[in-house]
């Protein structure tokens, strides 16, 4: 009994030890004023790194190139650069420092996985007016709710001065994305020998948190609305998911419904949520994976372990290209190593553990988050006993005429059964990610559902 007792007190004090850590969250004022001088605006490291192999930043990508014009698919900035060497089976020993548990076994797996590391280009920039707001909330935003909501923030960056794990990935949850948009979300989950039927989906996206003279307070709980319509195959066509996504789980969770062409009703979708598989995702990934991770944190155990330098996909422009057709991309496996781009960067490592009593396929998870942009760029998942079971990697992009830096590509590689499944593939499109897209709250009503989804 006394053991008992000792046991309950300290997964109490333990408890409140970290609702305490969770909710001191705004920074005092000396630290915000680090923001734009030894700090990125977003609180990243200015400064190279010691090796010079990591340079210092200098503002990214802020505007388009010569020659582009909205609507194109954007070209590389870095088409000169070559791979200065190559990670192979055969040498990945002398860089397992720099990578993540899961390419380590993508090695191991798959003879045919190569990485090919490029010069680093700190390449992620974001709007002044995200700046100066990431600043001010510094200063006073804060985690509620033991980090399942925010309050006193508004449209920047809510914690640019990162102290826990939850205040990291709300970074990444609430990083400026446009106010509203639509893009082709085609998704290709390839047979272990490369087979694949393309599912051509559309999505359209609005988050009134990033409209000027919005904040966490004045938005109705709602982080984003959410709309995929499938346009593809036959079989699948006429599907539409729509999700109200909120800002706060613990005051309403999310809210969600599905339009089935074959029953021609609209119904409450409760079940698109945590570790429920993904819409035509053929089992490879759960609805949490998309945006790489999305929806409430309170399943898992989350710390925050500190910043490592890795290689990371990072500008990965050849990939993003209409002048790369998805049957060059596709490859038994993995994805085609040819049209992929490594780069070391300083990433935030985040690991989050399945609570006791509470359910999930993944036991643990392990994020890392560039610290540039606050992108998840990798993620490590693993099984209820334990071992690493699926590598998740988003191929990511400066979309300049925003600015903002964000996943071209989504890749969940499931380790057991040698598939994957790989996601926003509009190469073939006929225009990428349309920021200039203009939509309202009514546009994302569960009325219009039905309309939507008429083939």
């Amino acid at each position: 009994m006394k053991l008992t007792t000792k046991a309950a007190l300290a997964a109490t004090l333990g408890a409140l030890a970290l609702s305490a850590s969770v909710a001191n969250a705004a920074v005092d004022a000396a630290k915000a004023a680090q923001l734009g001088q030894t700090l990125t605006p977003v609180g990243a490291e200015k400064a190279a790194n010691a090796a010079g192999t990591i340079p210092a930043w200098e503002g990214g990508i802020t505007r388009p190139p010569a020659g582009y014009r909205n609507g194109m698919f954007h070209p590389d900035p870095f088409a000169a650069d070559r791979p200065k060497f190559q990670i192979t089976r055969a040498n990945v020993g002398q860089y397992g420092n720099n990578l993540t548990a899961g390419q380590k076994a993508m090695f191991t797996r798959y003879p045919t996985f190569r990485m090919d590391v490029y010069p680093t280009r700190r390449s992620a920039a974001f709007p002044q007016r995200t700046y100066d707001f990431t600043k001010t909330n510094a200063t006073r935003c804060r985690l509620v709710a033991n980090g399942e909501g925010i309050q006193n923030c508004a449209e920047g960056f809510p914690f640019p001065v990162p102290q826990n794990a939850y205040e990291l990935i709300w970074n990444h949850k609430l990083k400026y994305k446009g106010v509203s948009g639509r893009r082709w979300a085609n998704r290709v989950a390839p047979t272990p020998g490369g087979q694949y039927t393309m599912i051509r989906l559309q999505e359209r996206l609005l988050g009134l948190y990033y409209k000027p003279g919005n904040t966490s307070e004045n938005i109705n709980n709602i982080l984003l609305y959410f709309l995929q319509d499938v346009l593809g195959p036959a079989r699948l066509a006429g599907q539409v998911l729509l999700v109200h996504e909120t800002l706060n789980n613990s005051v309403a969770p999310r809210q969600a419904w599905i339009y089935n062409p074959g029953q021609r009703r609209v119904r409450r979708a409760p079940n698109v949520a945590y570790d429920n598989p993904a819409t035509a995702s053929d089992g490879l990934s759960t609805n949490d994976m998309t945006d790489m991770f999305n929806g409430a944190m309170d399943r898992f155990d989350w710390t925050m372990v500190g910043k490592r330098e890795m290689y990371v996909p990072y500008n990965s422009y050849k990939a993003h290209s209409n002048n790369t057709k998805v049957a060059d991309l596709v490859r038994p496996g993995h994805l085609n190593p040819d049209f992929m781009r490594y780069e070391l960067h300083r990433v935030w490592v985040v690991e989050a553990k399945l609570k006791a009593g509470a359910r999930h396929i993944n036991s643990r998870r392990t994020f890392y988050l560039d610290e540039d942009s606050y992108q998840i760029l990798a993620i490590d998942h693993y099984d209820g006993q334990g071992a690493i079971w699926r590598v998740s990697e988003a191929p990511s992009i400066n979309y300049y005429e925003v600015p903002t830096f964000w996943s071209t590509i989504e890749a969940h590689y499931d380790l057991k059964s040698g598939r994957y499944l790989a996601g926003l593939l509009d190469n073939e499109e006929d225009k990428p990610y349309d920021f200039g897209y203009q939509a309202t709250p009514a546009d994302f009503s569960p009325q219009n559902l039905r309309a939507a989804g008429v083939r």
